[in-house]
């Protein structure tokens, strides 16, 4: 299954575990690199010595390549880019900023880097910017999103039709025949949260994984748009955020009520009524926890089988 991205990461499928907040620690990370495909640290939970800790188990249990996925609004980042110049990651996936800050100087030191967009605007940006790909995220993903709602069965198409990087789509894809229409539509490959976020060997909490396979359509929603659009299990909180909103409330009065290390409380605690729940519609497709070398191998097969029926029609 060799191409762009498969060159490009030194991989053998076109897929990369999306780096998510208290999900994607070291465990996930080097599972999926060794199920080979591309494993990403989620540095936006972790503490510059915390990310470190992870850079080095990582380094240890597996062999093959991984890269950290680093939010550019984050408090410690020249801190935290030290730390990957340090311990010689050489792929960094940036995103919620702008690219042109910091892919030169990572490119310098021998750094592929990746930028995450949700619109065709900040794509352009990123590739002005000389990042080596793009990954295009649409609606349906989990967690914070773009404001403009344009899905990835869009966003997609609009995209590689104005960019000459490699392409990778993200936003509701969770099995192999998602990742062959992502394909089709002009995707290099494919990033993959919310699945490897109900893996066996994600950090979150199982009380957060079986909210994810307790899911159905309909569950989750994009709220909060006035802060950082982000997209919800429906749960207590979620609640009080809609009642807040008959009120017409301030940015500050929504900040007031988001408090401090929601996401945290949620995914990484298990506090199922009163933390933020970051996933992806496409959790309505997801109805078990398995190892993450098992759950590449279910995209991997179904995409082969899908790609030929495909071709039989």
């Amino acid at each position: 299954m060799e191409n762009r991205i498969t060159k490009l990461f030194d991989i053998k499928y076109p897929i990369i575990q999306a780096g998510m907040v208290w999900n994607s620690g070291w465990r996930l990370a080097s599972a999926a690199s060794n199920s080979g495909i591309l494993g990403l640290l989620g540095a936006g939970s972790m503490y510059p010595e915390v990310l470190r800790e992870h850079i080095q188990k990582c380094k240890k249990a597996t062999s093959k390549p991984f890269g950290v996925n680093v939010p550019l609004m984050y408090p410690n980042i020249e801190e935290i880019m030290n730390i990957i110049v340090e311990e010689g990651v050489k792929i960094v996936f940036t995103s919620a900023g702008n690219p042109k800050i910091w892919t030169n100087w990572l490119q310098e030191k021998d750094i592929t880097v990746v930028h995450v967009v949700s619109s065709l605007k900040f794509a352009l940006k990123a590739q002005d910017a000389g990042v080596d790909a793009i990954v295009a995220e649409g609606f349906e993903a989990g967690g914070h999103n773009g404001r403009d709602e344009t899905t990835t069965l869009t966003l997609i198409p609009i995209v590689k039709e104005e960019i000459q990087v490699p392409l990778i789509a993200a936003g509701g894809i969770a099995t192999g025949r998602a990742m062959l229409a992502a394909m089709v539509l002009g995707a290099d490959g494919v990033q993959v949260g919310s699945r490897f976020a109900a893996s066996e060997e994600s950090s979150s909490h199982a009380l957060y994984k079986k909210a994810i396979v307790d899911a159905k359509e309909g569950d989750t929603q994009l709220t909060l748009k006035e802060l950082a659009p982000v997209r919800l299990i429906k749960n207590k909180f979620y609640n009080e955020v809609q009642e807040l909103y008959k009120k017409c409330p301030t940015p500050d009065d929504l900040r007031t009520l988001l408090g401090r290390a929601r996401a945290k409380k949620g995914m990484f605690e298990g506090d199922m009524d009163n933390g933020e729940l970051e996933i992806g519609q496409v959790s309505g497709l997801i109805h078990d926890i398995k190892p993450v070398a098992q759950i590449v191998l279910d995209m991997v097969t179904e995409f082969e089988a899908a790609k030929k029926s495909v071709g039989e029609l």
